[in-house]
């Protein structure tokens, strides 16, 4: 499935629910979802299953489940085991923040799930306590290393990297990668949504971790589409990325299309505009047709309205 610049859309990021066990400070307000979406505005298990099954019919290979976080949605493995059944998916992933993700580690394995991205943006408890607003780093240190046993390779550890936060931990993470067991990746905090504001004085380039580490070396990429420009540690197995979406856009090799959780196509991150694909479905109108017109409108770049980041928050558009 090709969009009119010529690039291949082969990778879906579906956010199954806005919900969220943590509330981290660019992602969340304090309070959680004030205004929560009704059950019926939101896509069932089974109609977020047909417009997946739609999307790999048009050529859709790589589909990675997202939130908020996906495991506090009821029937999200059961979901995920079917898609990842279906004829022409190559790979099903997971981003978590992995709270629960050691609850459910044999029942991910089982439905097919090879790799993991979690979100971790500090080692320190106290830290990690204060960021997500209550969440408890000894949970996911220990679904980390449980995935590591039972042999999910690589593991991407993703790092937002905030000013003043965590950029004195850029050597113990970076330090994460020596084994090969985990990659860390490093993100550049995007304006965008609840932020917004926080972005402004908290904002770091990633330019900072080479740096502080010069000894990083530049290594190719596996993916020509991946966001991140990789880096390892001399005697290092596992790969150091960083992904700047602000400082550095990576539009030409973009290959995902989003869908949330309500079933709004998003066909480029920094845009508010959004395809209702749940209104083709309800009205039994043409999936496949609506979604291959939708895919032809991708903009060519990030898409600024008035220059303006997207108002909506990362928990409800699935990162």
């Amino acid at each position: 499935m090709r969009d009119r610049f010529g690039r291949d859309i082969n990778y879906l990021r579906i956010s199954l629910t806005d919900r969220c066990n943590l509330r981290c400070e660019y992602c969340m307000p304090e309070d959680g979802i004030k205004n929560k979406i009704p059950h019926c505005d939101m896509l069932s298990l089974e109609e977020l299953y047909e417009i997946t099954e739609a999307f790999v019919s048009l050529g859709i290979n790589k589909i990675r489940f997202t939130g908020g976080e996906p495991l506090v949605r009821e029937g999200a493995v059961d979901l995920i085991k079917r898609v990842n059944a279906l004829e022409g998916v190559r790979e099903v992933t997971l981003t978590t923040n992995g709270i629960l993700l050691d609850d459910y580690l044999d029942e991910l394995l089982d439905a097919g799930v090879k790799r993991l991205n979690i979100s971790l943006d500090t080692l320190d408890p106290v830290k990690y306590m204060e960021i997500t607003r209550g969440g408890d780093i000894a949970r996911v240190l220990k679904a980390i290393g449980n995935a590591k046993a039972k042999g999910i390779k690589p593991i991407k550890i993703n790092t937002v990297l905030i000013g003043g936060f965590n950029d004195d931990e850029i050597p113990k993470l970076v330090g994460m990668t020596r084994d090969g067991g985990v990659d860390v990746r490093f993100i550049e905090l995007m304006p965008i949504g609840e932020a917004a504001g926080f972005a402004r004085s908290r904002f770091i380039s990633n330019e900072e971790i080479l740096r502080r580490i010069p000894e990083l070396v530049e290594v190719d990429r596996d993916d020509p589409s991946s966001p991140a420009t990789y880096y390892k540690l001399p005697e290092g197995k596992g790969k150091v990325g960083l992904i700047n979406p602000i400082s550095c856009k990576f539009c030409t090799n973009c290959n995902r299309v989003r869908l949330t959780a309500t079933g709004k196509l998003k066909l480029c991150l920094h845009s508010n505009r959004e395809i209702d694909l749940k209104k083709v479905l309800r009205n039994g109108e043409n999936l496949e047709k609506a979604i291959s017109e939708a895919i032809l409108t991708k903009e060519e770049e990030h898409h600024l309205e008035d220059q303006k980041y997207i108002t909506r928050n990362m928990n409800q558009i699935g990162g």
